[in-house]
């Protein structure tokens, strides 16, 4: 089940070429985007997370960001990290196009649903682990040598699980409280032998809920509904506004935490302020280089 790179049969970036008549090549020149980028990498968890009714954690980002990088949500409903791993080599941008400098890799959710599940997203948990250490350290990505971070996934509420997936027409509940514990330590794991920062989400959330390691686990069955649990996820597994003001404000804390100088307030304006006469003087020169 682990998925191969799939680097093959995908078109050469800017392969077309132009020759004048005296064969002087005229090809277009790539220009690198204007802005650095910040790139959040994951599921439908990371591509939902710009609501416009509710708080998310993408926006917030790209108003704390505003004018210093680009925060650009590159997630992808029902993706597992064989899918992403299949669409990475397109999606992720080469250092000529874009620099990025900081990513989050938010995958898990749906690898985790139970072996022999009828969703088709199961990953067994040797290739999750090993398909989210191809990402990390592709060279696709240390081209960039980016600020990472490593989210785990989430809790699920089966309670609220079951009946979405049954009527969805699966033959029960795709996901478990302790199948995705077992994917979320994994995931905790990886980012600690590769020395990436993880933002261990699923503990934040449990320890949250009450839970104390040896305990039934809130969201599952076989324990009564804990409100908490309730609250952050509105069908079991998808985040609530609450549940991703949490996210953010953890991950700000993580970024102050292991890599300040990529917090917003340390990182300067791309285009100057309007008032700033020496960085008017300096666009100027750049833009004469």
């Amino acid at each position: 089940m682990l998925a191969a790179r799939a680097i093959h049969h995908h078109p050469v970036r800017h392969q077309n070429t132009h020759q004048s008549p005296d064969h002087t090549d005229t090809s277009p020149t790539t220009q690198p985007s204007l802005y650095p980028q910040f790139l959040l990498f994951g599921d439908s968890i990371t591509q939902a997370s710009s609501p416009q009714d509710e708080f998310g954690f993408a926006a917030p980002l790209q108003q704390a960001y505003a004018r210093k990088l680009d925060v650009i949500n590159r997630g992808l409903n029902g993706y597992n990290t064989i899918k992403a791993l299949r669409v990475f080599p397109r999606l992720m941008p080469t250092p000529e196009e874009a620099n990025v400098r900081l990513m989050t890799v938010f995958f898990g959710a749906n690898d985790a649903s139970i072996p022999n599940s009828t969703n088709g997203q199961h990953v067994p948990l040797d290739a999750y682990t090993a398909n989210l250490k191809t990402i990390c350290t592709s060279e696709l990505v240390k081209a960039h040598s980016p600020r990472l971070v490593l989210i785990t996934p989430p809790p699920v509420n089966e309670y609220k699980i079951e009946p979405a997936d049954v009527a969805k027409g699966h033959n029960g509940c795709q996901r478990t409280a302790e199948n995705t514990k077992k994917y979320a330590n994994a995931a905790r794991k990886a980012g600690e032998e590769l020395g990436i920062p993880v933002l261990d989400l699923w503990t934040i959330f449990m320890t949250r809920a009450g839970w104390v390691a040896g305990e039934p686990l809130p969201g599952c069955k076989d324990v009564p509904r804990n409100q908490f649990i309730d609250e952050i996820l509105y069908d079991g597994l998808h985040m609530t506004g609450r549940a991703y003001a949490i996210i953010h404000e953890e991950l700000a804390s993580l970024i102050a935490e292991a890599y300040p100088e990529a917090v917003p307030e340390k990182l300067p304006l791309v285009l100057p302020d309007w008032k700033d006469e020496g960085g008017w003087a300096e666009f100027e020169r750049a833009g004469r280089a």
